[in-house]
């Protein structure tokens, strides 16, 4: 089993900056795929960004530019630095960890942390 423990969330201006932390622990892999998704009122959760083992990223396009996500293996941590948020960018955001592979591959989500952008 893998726990994903996020943070970072809150409310912030339009504009301004946040950023989220999303620490695993327990049966960790070397080989993973970690990212974050988001799910906002009324909507399907969307991919934002996700980062491998490797350091291969991939974002959303409508993040590109403006967010950044990073990996400390030492950690097992990922973060995703968000700028120039909108009101567009108001979710739930929720950790994700992806492991293994075949009969082995697991999938594991942390709790969700609410991101809200509004003046």
């Amino acid at each position: 089993q893998v726990q994903l423990v996020e943070s970072g969330g809150g409310l912030v201006q339009p504009g301004g900056s946040l950023r989220l932390s999303c620490a695993a622990s327990g049966s960790i892999f070397s080989i993973y795929i970690m990212g974050w998704y988001r799910q906002a009122p009324g909507k399907q959760r969307e991919l934002v960004a996700d980062i491998t083992n490797t350091g291969s990223r991939k974002y959303a396009d409508s993040v590109k530019g403006r967010f950044a996500i990073s990996r400390d293996d030492v950690k097992n941590t990922v973060y995703l630095q968000m700028n120039s948020l909108t009101p567009e960018d108001t979710a739930v955001y929720y950790c994700n960890r992806q492991q293994g592979s075949g009969s082995d591959e697991r999938v594991y989500w942390g709790q969700g942390t609410q991101v809200t952008v509004s003046s």
